[in-house]
């Protein structure tokens, strides 16, 4: 009897228009992250599932093509593909507009701030302003992290509809982090009905020990929702204080960003 995982593979290689080579390709590069920064060719088919040949194949057509570096029998990425997330990032014209009001805030709690989008069930940093570092991970815009620990994540997950969100959660695996992490799907799910009544999430060290955040939903003239959040350390600020003192400005700032979003007409997504 197959599994899940294998009966979607089957429907998207069954469909006339999906190009298995493209998917491939894309997984070779995937396979490259800040622990694996470079790899041997049995690296990299091991990781993507691919023989060694194939591998082969599609990491020396990355090289041809400029992406890959390959030096003394290793591969690694080269800044090329940064080529690749450019042209999303560049079409966030509502990044432009957002970034004045994050400013103000982190100026004003000083505190780092960022704008994410979900990406199936990661996150994906589009807009950042730190005031200083307090995560032993580096962020930036196009960090991806995992939606289930994260505030953004979270309120972005509730505002999915019961279908999708269900569906997103059956492929979620959930780690536990850190020992405050929620690692029950039951939970999870009632704390993101919680989110969606309330209108703001607040995660309190679940994705790294020390590290509280409270975020809200952003609306833009689509329709499509980001997410605003501001980061504090726990020895700084306790829940209680995250409640009371940060969050009411965070909404406030993202009212402000969501008003002028809507007056400009400009789309989280790129057309």
């Amino acid at each position: 009897m197959s599994n899940g995982a294998d009966d979607t593979a089957k429907a998207k290689t069954s469909r006339p228009d999906f190009v298995q080579s493209l998917e491939r390709g894309l997984a070779v590069i995937r396979a490259f992250d800040a622990d694996h920064a470079e790899m041997r060719l049995s690296d990299v088919a091991a990781a993507t599932g691919l023989t060694r040949a194939a591998a082969r194949r599609f990491l020396l057509t990355l090289v041809e093509l400029g992406y890959v570096r390959f030096e003394d029998g290793r591969f690694s990425l080269r800044p090329r593909v940064l080529d690749l997330g450019y042209a999303y990032l560049s079409g966030l014209s509502f990044a432009e507009i957002a970034q004045p009001h994050m400013e103000g805030l982190v100026r004003q709690l000083k505190e780092s701030s960022s704008i994410a989008v979900l990406d199936d069930t990661d996150i994906v940093y589009v807009v950042r302003v730190p005031t200083r570092r307090i995560m032993t991970i580096t962020l930036a815009v196009g960090t991806r992290l995992p939606a289930y620990a994260t505030s953004m994540g979270r309120v972005l997950l509730a505002q999915l509809e019961d279908d999708d969100l269900d569906d997103r959660l059956a492929r979620i695996r959930l780690k536990k982090l850190t020992s405050h992490t929620i690692t029950g799907k039951r939970l999870l799910r009632g704390e993101l009905d919680k989110i969606r009544e309330q209108g703001y999430a607040m995660v309190d060290q679940e994705l790294e020990e020390g590290l509280r955040s409270a975020a809200v939903p952003i609306g833009d003239a689509g329709g499509e929702v980001a997410a605003l959040n501001i980061s504090v350390h726990a020895s700084r600020a306790s829940m209680d204080d995250l409640r009371e003192t940060y969050l009411p400005v965070v909404l406030e700032v993202a009212a402000e960003i969501e008003q002028d979003i809507r007056g400009s007409g400009v789309n989280k997504q790129p057309a």
